[in-house]
């Protein structure tokens, strides 16, 4: 067994400290932020339309695609970097970016100034998640690690819901007080986005005070400053660098990344053809191209990290399967204020408090309940944690249907509040399990790679794709209840999974080992 996985052994019987549990908290109030800004857009995404004169299509670009591709493309090299940089100061960097990009999308007044506020947006929030997964996992002994990091993943539902409730107060006191405008011509949506994002920029001076826990020194790190090594991981995911990377490796590596840029461009032209919507599929198209050329390079620059995460089965399949929960999550938390807005003509006050609240608390509940069943089953059963990510699928399938077939708002509240529990359960046991499958000094990346996943199938198409089949069918309904299809895919990625994590996870060191024996 390597130094890094007995390290990790001895620690896995101690207890977190109370430091430990301190800092878990500015990390989880950095979260709740994060989803403040990433979601408000989906309260005032009715007076966006009106006013920008939007589909519902674009509306799910902007809430989807324009975000989620840069937010999982910098993911990936920002991960890399958590893993051999000074976390804390990345996230304090990151939360800087992400806050300023938040207040400047109060100053769009176009659908493009907008697109770009909300790419910026994407690029600064890349860098929470893998330094927070990293830093948890290094505060926190594997034993407590899925509790940890359900608990850091309420903030997700806690910003979610609070976005709600802060986005349509501040627009509706705005445009009362300024009916035809206020200073410089903003609107209340426009205030919304200033509101919430200028605090960040506060709160990065806490962030900033935070200690870096000690880990071991990585001894397969470069020689280089791990800034530079960042640039260089960027240039994997940016063409036309992506080519000079796939030249050191042969002309085979050249002609099979032309034949993926070839087909992914293809795909992108049908696409549009058939749905009218360039943005999205040309974000989708280099997202994807851009993520094989990493993963290509990766395989030569670290084989270790490629084999414990692109060349694992379980690690795949488990970030899918999850990927594809998130996708229904990702949507319903997008188009659930829009929809009761537009179809059950619901007070835009009204829907804020009770879908806000409502959002919060089954969150809340849903992904710390998740996290506590998916550490006691995984204390019986190696592969327990995936049982709850199934669950996370299956469970919100009636609610779904129910909410979104009813005319009644208090039974759309009851079930869109079971829904989004019963999904919110799954995200600490996927997210837990991956960690387990890698070496500590590959946390970060791993956490990158698995956001990949939530990001390029869950945020990118789920909105996006509720936006598209209500802009086909002429029904929002319809749109939403689309979501119930992803199910069955899934739930056969999960049960192969399951199947196959625990010999994955009993033979990391070994497979670790013989991968960077056969690379050198």
């Amino acid at each position: 067994m390597s130094d890094e996985a007995t390290a990790a052994q001895g620690r896995s019987d101690q207890s977190a400290s109370a430091y430990s549990w301190y800092a878990l908290g500015v990390l989880v109030v950095v979260y709740i932020l994060n989803f403040i800004d990433r979601q408000i857009l989906s309260i005032l995404a009715v007076d966006i339309k009106r006013d920008l004169g939007l589909t519902d299509g674009q509306l799910g670009f902007l809430g989807g695609a324009a975000f989620a591709v840069f937010y999982a493309l910098f993911g990936v090299p920002l991960g890399r970097l958590a893993d051999r940089w000074h976390r804390v100061r990345l996230l304090t960097i990151g939360l800087v970016l992400w806050s300023t990009m938040t207040a400047f999308s109060g100053l769009a007044r176009n659908y493009l100034t907008l697109s770009l506020a909300r790419m910026g947006v994407g690029v600064g929030e890349a860098t929470a998640s893998p330094t927070a997964y990293s830093l948890i996992s290094d505060y926190f002994p594997a034993r407590q690690r899925g509790t940890a990091l359900a608990i850091y993943s309420s903030g997700l539902y806690i910003g979610g819901g609070v976005s709600l409730l802060i986005g349509a107060k501040i627009s509706k006191v705005w445009d009362a007080a300024y009916p035809a405008g206020g200073l410089g011509g903003l609107v209340g949506w426009q205030a919304a986005f200033l509101a919430v994002g200028l605090p960040g920029v506060l709160l990065a001076a806490w962030v900033a005070s935070l200690r870096e826990p000690e880990r071991l020194p990585d001894r397969e790190a470069g020689q280089h400053h791990p800034l530079r090594d960042f640039f260089v991981d960027l240039s994997m995911l940016l063409p036309p660098f992506t080519l000079l990377h796939a030249m050191k490796r042969g002309a085979m590596a050249v002609m099979i990344n032309l034949a993926m840029a070839a087909a992914m461009i293809a795909l992108a032209l049908v696409m549009i053809r058939l749905t009218g919507n360039v943005p999205q599929w040309s974000a989708m198209t280099f997202g994807y191209y851009a993520v094989f050329s990493w993963a290509a390079t990766l395989r030569r620059h670290d084989p270790a990290t490629f084999q414990l995460i692109w060349g694992t089965p379980a690690f795949i399949c488990t970030a899918l399967g999850y990927g594809l929960v998130s996708l229904g999550a990702y949507a319903l938390a997008f188009w659930s204020a829009p929809y009761a807005e537009t179809v059950l003509k619901l007070p835009k006050d009204e829907l804020a408090f009770v879908l806000g609240g409502s959002g919060a608390l089954s969150g809340f509940l849903g992904v710390i309940f998740g996290g506590r069943m998916s550490d006691w089953l995984r204390g019986r059963n190696p592969s327990g944690r995936i049982l709850v990510v199934m669950f996370g699928i299956l469970a919100p399938i009636i609610p779904i249907w129910v909410g979104f077939t009813t005319d009644s708002p208090a039974l759309f509240y009851a079930m869109n509040f079971l829904a989004g529990m019963f999904a919110a359960t799954a995200l600490g046991a996927a997210a837990a399990t991956t960690q387990d499958l890698v070496l500590p000094r590959m946390r970060g990346t791993a956490t990158a790679s698995f956001f990949l996943a939530t990001t390029l199938v869950g945020l990118a198409i789920g909105p996006y794709m509720v936006g598209q089949i209500s802009d086909l069918t002429g029904s929002m309904r319809i749109g939403v209840l689309s979501l119930i299809g992803v199910a069955p895919i899934s739930l056969a990625l999960l049960i192969y999974a399951y199947r196959a994590l625990p010999k994955a996870e009993s033979t990391i060191a070994e497979r670790a080992r013989i991968a960077a024996g056969t690379a050198a």
